[in-house]
């Protein structure tokens, strides 16, 4: 079967969209990307996964041990996605813009989300392209509990 036929079915897979967001205290830079490759795998601890590009903005901060947000994009605010679908000049850092705050265990919490989970890495394991990071929930936070998570379905699995 070629890839491309494999890669359709694939992009039907429904997943969420997230803005994964860190704050660097000692440089006192904030750094983030667009994330769609976000599941939960463990109740005890709460333990989530993600999927991140080596050199997209945040890698080197949270494989670092930084403490980190993914923050859930709600369908009652999406102005703020502009800055990160196709990535951002760092001198142009939309968290200069973007209200936004530290949470109790430091991770880069956006206002205007659902909700953000703040996690710290655990560990990590490369099988292709992108890094999967286990990260521990350390606490959640709901902003806006009448909106409802957005939903992503890609054209193709073998593409954003």
């Amino acid at each position: 079967m070629l890839q491309s036929d494999k890669a359709t079915a694939v992009g039907l897979i429904p997943s969420g969209l997230f803005i994964v967001a860190v704050h660097d205290s000692e440089t006192k830079t904030s750094d983030g990307y667009l994330a769609s490759f976000v599941q939960q795998v463990s109740f005890n601890p709460l333990v989530v996964a993600l999927a991140i590009k080596p050199g997209r903005p945040a890698y080197d901060l949270i494989k670092a041990g930084l403490p980190f947000a993914i923050n859930i994009i709600g369908d009652h605010d999406k102005s703020y996605l502009k800055y990160f679908w196709k990535g951002y000049d760092p001198a142009n850092n939309p968290f200069n813009e973007i209200p936004n705050h530290l949470g109790e265990f430091k991770g880069l919490i956006l206002d205007q989300a659902k909700a953000a989970l703040e996690c710290v890495m655990i560990e990590g394991i490369k099988p292709g392209d992108h890094e999967v990071v286990f990260a521990e929930v350390k606490a959640s936070h709901v902003m806006n509990p009448e909106s409802k998570p957005l939903v992503h379905i890609r054209k193709s699995g073998a593409d954003y």
